[in-house]
C-alpha cells in the first residue's frame, strides 16, 4: 500500500498500525502478515544458512587448501549479497540502515576494546539484540557482518566464514524465537539465550571448525578433544555475553526504541 494512502488511512480513523514502517522495523510489521508467509520464509532462510554451513564443513573434509579458501571467499561473497538483496527487498530506509551500520560498528569496536582478553568479548551480547529487536534478518546480518570485518583487524582466514556463520545463526535464532513469541526480549531471557547459544551454537560450531580447518582425517577422537579443550574458553565466553547483556541489554533496548519512534 503506497505511502500516501497509509497516512491518509491513519489520519482518518487513527489506527497507528499504518504508521509502523520505520518504527517497527519490518519483521514487527510482519505480524500482520499470515502466519504461513513468514513462517515459510525463515524457513527457507534458516535453511539456506544451514546450508552455508554444511558447505563450509564438506569443502574443509575434501579439497586442498587453497581451495578451502577459494569456498570460504566465495561464501563471504554470498552473505555480503545476502545483505544488498536483503536490503533492496525491503526497500530499507537510509535511517534503518543507518541504525544497522551501527550496530555492526558497535560490535567491531567491542571486539577491539577487549582484543586483550580472549572470548570475553561484547560481541555476542550486540548481536543477540539486534536480532531479538529487529528481526532474525537483521540479527544475521549483524553477526555476520561484526565478524567479517572486525577480522581486518584480527585477521582473516578459513575461519572467517565459520565464524561469520556462528554469530549469524545465533543472530537469526534469537529473532525468530522473539518473533514466535516463544522468547521474550528481556534482560533474563537474553542472558539465558546468551549462555545456551555461545555454548551450544558458537561452541559447537567453532570447536570441531579448529579441527577441520587443519585436518582433513577426523575421527571422534579429534573432535571430543576439541570440544574439551575448547570447554573453558566457551564458558568464558558465554559469561561474558551474560555479563554484557545482563547491562547493555536495557539501555540498548530503550535506545532502539526511541530511535523508532524518532524517525517514524
Amino acid at each position: 500500500m503506497p505511502a500516501k494512502i497509509k497516512d491518509y488511512v491513519s489520519n482518518l480513523y487513527g489506527n497507528k498500525k499504518f504508521e509502523t514502517d520505520d518504527l517497527k522495523f519490518e519483521h514487527q510489521e510482519e505480524i500482520y502478515l499470515p502466519v504461513f508467509t513468514w513462517k515459510m520464509r525463515y524457513l527457507g532462510e534458516f535453511c539456506a544458512i544451514l546450508a552455508l554451513l554444511g558447505l563450509v564443513i564438506w569443502s574443509a573434509l575434501n579439497l586442498p587448501i587453497r581451495e578451502v579458501l577459494a569456498v570460504s571467499l566465495a561464501i563471504v561473497v554470498v552473505v555480503v549479497a545476502f545483505f544488498l538483496i536483503w536490503l533492496e527487498k525491503k526497500n530499507t530506509s537510509s535511517r534503518q540502515l543507518t541504525v544497522i551500520a551501527a550496530l555492526i560498528a558497535l560490535g567491531v569496536a567491542g571486539r577491539a576494546a577487549f582484543f586483550m582478553f580472549p572470548q570475553f568479548k561484547p560481541v555476542g551480547a550486540i548481536v543477540i539484540i539486534s536480532g531479538a529487536i529487529l528481526g532474525p534478518e537483521v540479527g544475521f546480518i549483524v553477526g555476520s557482518m561484526t565478524m567479517l570485518i572486525s577480522n581486518i583487524f584480527f585477521a582473516q582466514g578459513p575461519w572467517t566464514p565459520w565464524q561469520m556463520i556462528a554469530f549469524g545463526l545465533i543472530g537469526f535464532i534469537v529473532g525468530l524465537l522473539t518473533h514466535a513469541k516463544i522468547l521474550k526480549p528481556t534482560r533474563l531471557s537474553l542472558c539465558w539465550f546468551g549462555f545456551v547459544s555461545i555454548i551450544i551454537i558458537y561452541g559447537g560450531i567453532m570447536n570441531p571448525a579448529s579441527v577441520l580447518m587443519y585436518t582433513s582425517e577426523i575421527n571422534w577422537r579429534l573432535i571430543l578433544a576439541a570440544y574439551i579443550s575448547g570447554a573453558p574458553m566457551d564458558l568464558v565466553h558465554a559469561i561474558a555475553t551474560i555479563f554484557f547483556l545482563w547491562f547493555l541489554s536495557k539501555p540498548i533496548i530503550k535506545k532502539l526504541s526511541r530511535i523508532q519512534y524518532l524517525i517514524s
